[in-house]
């Protein structure tokens, strides 16, 4: 699938380019007998076709492309005029030739980008017709998108009338595309090897074409051979039926005769017996009026039979011509069903099997869709959680804050504080050292004056007994502070121990990020890369070398720019893809680079 889509894609930019090139030479009016125009439909009905479900139904299968077309009247109220006139169309009795004749006046409205683009926004609604993989519910359909918006330019005049839509071959004339080895300049021979080997693989991709569509035709023959055998069966059993029918008329036939035979005897009868008992009532008149009124009432039910009689006769006779009218209307409805059926059995195995290919499919999708609903509700859950976390770690991260903010005020207050008594204190300390001293001396110079100075000393042993208790505060205060320090020391502990509490919460925090990043990759790849169009792109972004035949481009899964094969070499598994696909060579340092720091941390 993903190589059909590939190829399609590529040939749909072929078409495009071509189109354009022989339109801006014939000055951008377009008919309906241009060849590049007509592989154009072509090509698009192939891209149309690509992964349509097969639908069945009593008449037989059907693949068509139109059904999904019909959806843009509901999305899109503009292409209402469109569908109606599609549909009042008498020529076109397929629905192949309905989209075609959509496809027409589409690109004559150049709309045709605007409504396959509603589609491509809609895929809910699209999954009904196609498969998961096909070319509309994948990246490449918006691609597509993008090329038709150059066509807009064209303008297109095309007739509806007199073309048989129906029976057109739907196939693509790869001759358009190839180019001639004589009308290259003078290069290098490697150049010149590689466009032949590119005309080459042309070619051959021209024949696996044309092989497919060989195996298509037989198998479409042998279909036809089958429903010409089961045609036949039918119609011997419709001649039987005829014969049977013939025989039971002419069976009619012969007991309306021997019905008539018999009301034309018993007429007789009752004649006769009419004619003998007159003779006999001439003459024998006495005594035979009881007879004759027995007679009478005889005559009477004999009349009335033979009134009987004649109706039923004239409902036979009915009857009779109402079979006539019947044969004749069954043989106008053999030879119409004939002509019908000639072109129902041909959808009778196509419906068959789509049916059964879209059972298979819609079991799948129901259980893809199960894994994915589980899938997102999970994805929820986690997201949900780490918000819950987030929001938990921040209130903790604010309180922890606060309540070292208050302990670093405390501890400033208490130090200033202790500070101040400190120096208070030492100062006084100092003063009584000297006043120690002075006393000392004065007592060493006036022990003659002891009597004179007792009263001095007394004051003096009060101020020693006051200084004492200050000392006695002072070691109060020198616990207080061993205490201040002891709970400094224990705050310190807790900022420390809060600090690492901090740095588990950062690296917490880094990984719930990372996982958050993740997610959104995971969500931007559901959603889908904006890729860059293939026509904006004429040289590689990292090399800067100019696109070629030889040197292709290639759209890098991850940032979605072109580059070239050497620059884009690189593989590996994305979020949005589990398999190992193409990134370019920032792409692939970056997403290493982000791995080995999600192991690291």
């Amino acid at each position: 699938m993903m190589e059909e889509r590939t190829n399609l894609m590529h040939m749909m930019k072929l078409s495009v380019k071509v189109l354009l090139q022989s339109a801006l030479s014939l000055g951008r009016s377009l008919d309906a007998d241009h060849a590049p125009l007509q592989q154009f439909f072509v090509v698009m009905e192939h891209c149309l076709k690509h992964g349509l479900k097969v639908k069945k139904s009593f008449i037989g299968q059907n693949k068509s492309f139109f059904g999904p077309l019909e959806l843009v009247e509901k999305l899109c109220p503009e292409a209402s005029d469109i569908a109606t006139s599609v549909r009042n169309l008498p020529e076109l009795k397929t629905a192949v030739g309905r989209g075609r004749a959509w496809l027409y006046l589409a690109l004559m409205q150049k709309k045709l980008a605007d409504y396959l683009k509603v589609l491509i926004d809609n895929k809910h609604l699209l999954s009904e017709f196609y498969e998961p993989e096909a070319l509309m519910m994948e990246e490449e359909g918006t691609v597509i998108v993008g090329l038709l918006v150059g066509l807009n330019v064209l303008d297109a005049n095309l007739c509806l009338k007199g073309e048989d839509l129906d029976s057109q071959v739907g196939v693509i004339d790869f001759s358009l595309y190839l180019k001639d080895v004589q009308d290259l300049d003078g290069g290098k021979e490697h150049e010149r090897i590689t466009d032949v080997l590119d005309q080459k693989n042309y070619v051959e991709e021209l024949n696996r074409h044309l092989s497919c569509t060989v195996g298509d035709l037989q198998s479409k023959i042998d279909g036809l051979e089958k429903t010409n055998s089961k045609l036949q069966e039918e119609l011997s059993a419709a001649t039987d039926r005829i014969c049977s029918l013939q025989e039971e008329q002419q069976q009619l036939r012969e007991q309306n005769e021997l019905i008539r035979e018999r009301s034309e005897k018993s007429v007789e009868i009752t004649k006769q017996d009419t004619k003998v008992e007159l003779d006999t009532y001439k003459q024998t008149r006495q005594g035979l009026d009881e007879m004759y009124s027995d007679v009478w009432k005889q005559l009477k039910e004999e009349k009335k039979v033979r009134l009987e009689l004649e109706k039923e006769l004239e409902l036979q006779i009915g009857m009779k011509t109402e079979m006539e009218i019947a044969m004749k209307l069954l043989e106008k409805d053999t030879h119409e069903k004939q002509d019908t059926l000639v072109a129902l059995r041909q959808q009778l195995e196509e419906v068959k099997a789509i049916n059964l290919q879209m059972f298979h499919k819609v079991q799948n999708a129901e259980s893809c869709l199960q894994q994915k609903n589980e899938a997102i509700t999970s994805f929820e859950e986690k997201t949900n959680q780490v918000m819950s976390s987030m929001k938990q770690m921040e209130e903790r991260l604010q309180q922890s804050e606060r309540a070292r903010q208050g302990a670093e005020e405390r501890s400033r207050r208490l130090q200033q504080e202790l500070g101040g008594r400190t120096c208070t204190l030492q100062q006084q300390l100092s003063q009584l050292q000297e006043q120690c001293s002075s006393l000392e001396k004065e007592l060493k110079s006036e022990k003659e004056q002891r009597q004179a100075l007792q009263r001095e000393l007394q004051q003096e042993k009060d101020t020693s007994s006051l200084l004492r208790a200050e000392l006695q505060q002072v070691e109060g205060l020198k616990k207080e502070l061993r205490e201040l320090q002891d709970e400094k020391a224990e705050l310190q502990k807790v900022c420390n121990e809060q600090e690492q509490a901090l740095q588990e919460m950062g690296l917490h925090l880094s990984q719930s990020k990372l996982k958050m990043e993740d997610i959104k990759e995971v969500n931007k790849a559901l959603k889908g890369h904006t890729w860059l169009k293939d026509d904006e792109a004429t040289h590689c972004k990292q090399c800067e070398k100019e696109f070629s035949i030889s040197r292709r481009k290639h759209h890098c899964r991850n940032c979605g720019h072109i580059f070239c094969n050497t620059c884009s070499s690189n593989e590996l598994a994305l979020p949005s893809y589990p398999k190992p696909v193409r990134v370019c060579d920032s792409c692939h340092t970056l997403l290493l680079q982000r791995c080995s720091s999600s192991t690291g941390s």
